[in-house]
């Protein structure tokens, strides 16, 4: 097969977000590891100026139109354009649309984005964790004022685990781990401090948490770890940064996850007033 075939680029056109063309596109191309294709999403082609100036830009590279459009009317126009244009094009909806009017009698509301817009709130939820798994442990610190929910604290005091729990409900959480001799991002005290939690626990629970993760790691030789006076001075540290950045006090000693969430979650609707639908049931 010639390079350049190898190098076209497919346009995913959809009247919404793109999301699940690029999706059915994208795992028909995992199967061809070879493939060297650009895919490029064109999202809210909602217009015939739209659809001409995709049509153009296929044209221009000698690409193919994927579309998922769920208006009949723009889909036929998308179609009849790329024919007089001479761009190949692939419907991935029409046929299944044309059955479901033509043989079975349904009427389309050809409205884009609807199926995500029913689906709205687990989405949400999918989008939270992400943003979660992106910002554990202190990663990504440049993006912590994009967070709903900011939890700090020393090291096996919970943060990930509670993390996780309140990314579950939608809610978007980053979590920053304080060592003594390290100063935290300055970002730590640039996001609103309403929305920042400070985990206090035990120094002995902590400890006890912390043996458990040695053992896990094969027994380490990590003594200052477990070192009562150094974790007690760990813990002092982390409380002179709570009350620096005047961070709301969480004490998690001995207590469920789904009472720490709920604590911090009655905190958060009363200062930002959000709907139940993110509450920890």
């Amino acid at each position: 097969m010639p390079d350049n075939k190898l190098q076209k680029q497919i346009f995913v056109v959809s009247g919404g977000k793109g999301v699940a063309g690029h999706t059915m596109v994208q795992s028909l191309l995992i199967q061809y590891p070879q493939n060297k294709l650009n895919v490029k999403i064109i999202p809210e082609v909602q217009t015939i100026e739209k659809i001409q100036s995709v049509i153009e830009k296929a044209k221009a590279v000698n690409g193919i139109l994927v579309h998922t459009m769920v208006n009949s009317n723009l889909r036929q126009i998308l179609i009849d354009e790329c024919c007089k244009k001479n761009v190949k094009q692939i419907d991935l909806m029409g046929e299944l649309a044309s059955y479901l009017e033509n043989e079975l009698g349904l009427q389309s509301v050809n409205v884009p984005g609807l199926y995500r817009r029913i689906n709205a709130q687990y989405f949400q939820r999918i989008e939270a964790i992400e943003f979660t798994l992106n910002h554990d442990d202190g990663l990504n610190p440049g993006h912590l004022l994009k967070a709903e929910i900011v939890l700090t604290g020393v090291s096996r005091a919970g943060k990930t685990p509670l993390s996780v729990y309140l990314s579950m409900f939608g809610w978007k959480v980053a979590n920053v781990p304080l060592v003594k001799g390290i100063h935290p991002p300055e970002e730590l005290f640039e996001i609103d401090s309403n929305r920042v939690f400070g985990l206090q626990i035990n120094a002995n629970q902590l400890i006890s948490h912390r043996h458990k993760r040695l053992t896990a790691m094969g027994n380490v030789d990590m003594s200052d770890y477990v070192d009562i006076q150094k974790v007690r001075k760990e813990l002092q540290y982390a409380d002179l940064i709570f009350e620096k950045g005047g961070f709301t006090k969480i004490n998690v000693t001995n207590k469920p996850i789904e009472s720490s969430a709920n604590e911090i979650l009655s905190h958060i609707t009363e200062r930002f007033g959000y709907h139940d639908q993110k509450r920890v049931k």
